[in-house]
Parts: C-alpha cells; sequence; structure tokens
C-alpha cells in the first residue's frame, strides 16, 4: 500500500470499485442496525455475531468446523484445528475491550491480539519475528517481509491509524487486514489476527459500533480462493488490485450483516 497524498487512505477511495463498495457498506449497515429487533436485544445480536466471526476467521485458517459445533465443544486444546477455533473465539471476545486502545497505541493491540490467539507466553509470542524466526500461516503462501521491513511498515500503519483522518471506515480496515497479512509480523496465528484487527477498525470507526457486522463470515463464505485471489490484488499495489481487495472486503461485511439480519429475524420470530 502506498501513496504519496496527504491522507493516503482517504485517497484510496478514489480507486476503482470503492466509492460503490463504502456507499453499499454503509446502506446494508443501516438496515441492520435499523431491525426492530436491535432496540432490545442488540447484546444477543453481538455475541452471536462474534461467535459467528470467530467460526468464520477459525474456517479460513484451515479449521472449518460447524457452527454448532464450536457453541458446543468446551475444550480446545485436542489438536491443531481445536487450537485455532480457540484462539479465534478467544480473539471474538477480546476485540471488544482493546476499542480505547487501538487509536492511541495500535501496536500494544496488536501484540495483545498475538498473546490472546497463542494463549501462552512463549518467547516470540506478542511481538514481532526477529531474524530467524519462521512464520506458520497455512493460507498465505506469498514470501515474507523481513523483520527490518515490518518493524518499518508497523509504524508506518500506526502512524496513518493514530492520525485519524477523513478515510471511509471500510477503507481503513481493509487496509489495516492487507497490511498485516502481507507482513505477517508474528510467528503464528497472523490471518486471525489481521482478521481480529480488520473487526476492531470497523467498530471503532463508528461503522458498527455494537460489533454486529461480522467481516470474518463474509471472508469465509467467499471461500479461501476468493480471499487469496482478493488479498494477492492488494499485495500488487496497484489501483485495480488493491481496490479489488477494499471491495472484496465490502463484500464481506455486507455478507455479515445478512448473517445477523437473519439472527434478528429468527429473535423475531423467537426461533433463537
Amino acid at each position: 500500500m502506498s501513496t504519496h497524498a496527504s491522507d493516503p487512505l482517504a485517497a484510496l477511495g478514489s480507486l476503482p470499485g470503492v466509492a460503490d463498495a463504502v456507499d453499499s457498506v454503509r446502506k446494508a449497515v443501516d438496515r441492520v442496525y435499523g431491525h426492530r429487533v436491535m432496540r432490545r436485544r442488540s447484546n444477543e445480536i453481538s455475541s452471536e455475531a462474534a461467535l459467528r466471526g470467530a467460526r468464520g476467521s477459525a474456517a479460513l485458517a484451515g479449521a472449518d468446523w460447524a457452527l454448532e459445533e464450536v457453541r458446543r465443544r468446551s475444550d480446545f486444546s485436542a489438536d491443531p484445528e481445536a487450537r485455532t477455533v480457540g484462539a479465534a473465539l478467544r480473539l471474538g471476545a477480546e476485540a471488544g475491550q482493546l476499542l480505547s486502545i487501538w487509536r492511541q497505541s495500535p501496536l500494544r493491540v496488536l501484540a495483545r491480539l498475538h498473546l490472546v490467539a497463542a494463549g501462552d507466553p512463549g518467547a516470540s509470542v506478542g511481538r514481532p519475528r526477529l531474524d530467524g524466526e519462521t512464520v506458520d500461516e497455512p493460507l498465505i503462501e506469498a514470501p515474507v517481509p523481513t523483520p527490518a521491513e515490518v518493524a518499518g511498515r508497523l509504524d508506518g500503519l500506526a502512524e496513518l491509524i493514530v492520525a485519524g483522518g477523513d478515510a471511509p471506515a471500510l477503507v481503513t480496515a481493509a487496509v489495516v487486514h492487507g497490511e498485516l497479512l502481507a507482513l505477517r509480523p508474528f510467528t503464528s496465528y497472523n490471518g486471525l489476527v489481521a482478521r481480529a484487527a480488520e473487526r476492531i477498525a470497523l467498530i471503532g470507526s463508528g461503522l458498527d459500533p455494537k460489533a454486529i457486522c461480522p467481516a470474518e463470515v463474509g471472508h469465509a463464505e467467499q471461500g479461501r480462493a476468493a480471499y487469496v485471489s482478493a488479498f494477492e490484488g492488494y499485495l500488487s499495489g496497484t489501483p485495480e488490485g488493491v481496490g479489488a481487495w477494499i471491495a472484496h472486503c465490502g463484500r464481506s461485511v455486507e455478507l455479515g450483516v445478512r448473517e445477523s439480519t437473519a439472527v434478528c429475524e429468527a429473535l423475531q420470530r423467537g426461533a433463537a
């Protein structure tokens, strides 16, 4: 992600397809927030969105469990898939606790997210990787940047978040997500952390303050191949590629909205 504009994130709003994606997402979010069930049962919708978002994020990381299995299980330490699902659930629960820190110190939030995902205070946990440390990321096969490049780009990303600006929430969230996938700053769980950070950016921006629009659901629904293809567009750095990634993230938010709308309808019917 590179641009010479004074507000780089805002400048991305002019990329192909981005304005339409931003507008479509805004309308979808407004519709679900206007649902009559939201007026009295928004906490239930938020909890269900966190659960379904965690399931979707874990699915992209290779642990594609049925929702009811995720809901039923209590032990997430038995095998790698279970640990992935457990990590995604912990991140979903933690995201809302970090909003007050995000705009002041996003790097602290990212470190905390990795610690929460890993679930143990190992030597490489909660900090960017060092020279010689390998990355375990099951989905993204692009070349891994050096630790020095990671440090510089993380600092740049943090500066953009702290500075704020006029960029639409979708654009900021998509760039946060894309940069973290590109950098893979930690030795493990980078995809889960990137998607959790996207969630925090959407919530903290005010687009989705009640956390009821789980983009992770939409990323999973569009499939791993589409996710990787869209990310490769971001990685290319071309206007078309970055625009397509942002639009893909927008479609994911819309699919998350559709999921929560279905939950609202089920609650209204008394079926959930």
